[in-house]
């Protein structure tokens, strides 16, 4: 297993911006399979160093002969900031298609939708769910771990809502709530796909959150919005706060939820 520290530019965001990358080393003879990839997001204020710097997930991806890609989402919540009216970029299409094309095209990864995972905590877990669902035909499973989606999930008047000014990340937050930027809309756009086109495959989702953080409520009451409209959800809550204890914890859970 290598552990790759990579900076490439992206013409989705117009800047050099830097990915970490587990990738399996695997080279005995007859093996050619293409590894299977997850795409692994931190929260708010890290980088893409995160995971690796508080987690064991560079152990547990070896063990599994699992490809991890994790970008640098900045603060930017990982959804569309169009360039000219914002520094940050379109973050949902980098995420969604241009990270997913450019890993695959510098590595022996699969592109196969059931071998193709997101997941992220905190905003990063928001940023998995809105673009797991907006990228469905990418993405055949979504783990969001303590998910940030209280910025759509709790009323606008919510003193819990927009704590360290989320909403700068949204522009007009109220006209955002109505577009796909709100995993509620993306996921009900889904959901009429899926009813005129029976091809259309919903993703499995996992969700879990820590019963001592501020954000249960919102990643509860979303579980259940997906649970009513007939997805393949598994949600957990346990003891934990919204910090790296609980996330590595979950982390596991996850790589031993997706199909590897």
């Amino acid at each position: 297993m290598a552990l790759l520290q990579i900076n490439f530019y992206s013409g989705t965001l117009h800047r050099k911006v830097p990915m970490q990358v587990i990738l399996p080393t695997d080279v005995s003879p007859g093996n050619k399979s293409p590894y299977k990839t997850l795409y692994l997001l931190h929260g708010l204020t890290e980088n893409c160093m995160a995971w690796t710097s508080y987690t064991r997930i560079e152990r547990w991806a070896t063990e599994r002969n699992l490809a991890v890609v994790m970008p640098s989402g900045e603060n930017s919540f990982y959804v569309d900031h169009p360039f000219g009216s914002s520094c940050f970029g379109d973050f949902g299409a980098y995420i969604g298609q241009e990270l997913v094309e450019m890993t695959r095209k510098m590595f022996r990864l699969s592109t196969d939708r059931v071998d193709t995972f997101i997941a992220g905590l905190s905003m990063g877990g928001f940023g998995a769910l809105r673009n797991g669902l907006k990228y469905y035909e990418t993405f055949g499973y979504i783990a969001c771990l303590s998910g940030a989606i209280h910025i759509f999930e709790y009323p606008f008047d919510d003193p819990d809502r927009n704590i360290i000014g989320e909403d700068a990340c949204f522009g007009d937050i109220r006209a955002a709530a109505l577009t796909d930027k709100n995993p509620r809309v993306a996921a009900e756009i889904l959901f009429e796909k899926k009813r005129t086109d029976p091809t259309v495959s919903f993703p499995k989702v996992y969700i879990a959150c820590g019963t001592e953080d501020y954000l249960l409520k919102a990643n509860r009451q979303f579980a259940q919005f997906l649970q009513i409209n007939g997805v393949s959800v598994t949600y957990e809550e346990g003891p934990g706060k919204h910090d790296w204890d609980f996330w590595e914890s979950s982390i596991q859970r996850v790589l031993e939820w997706l199909p590897i």
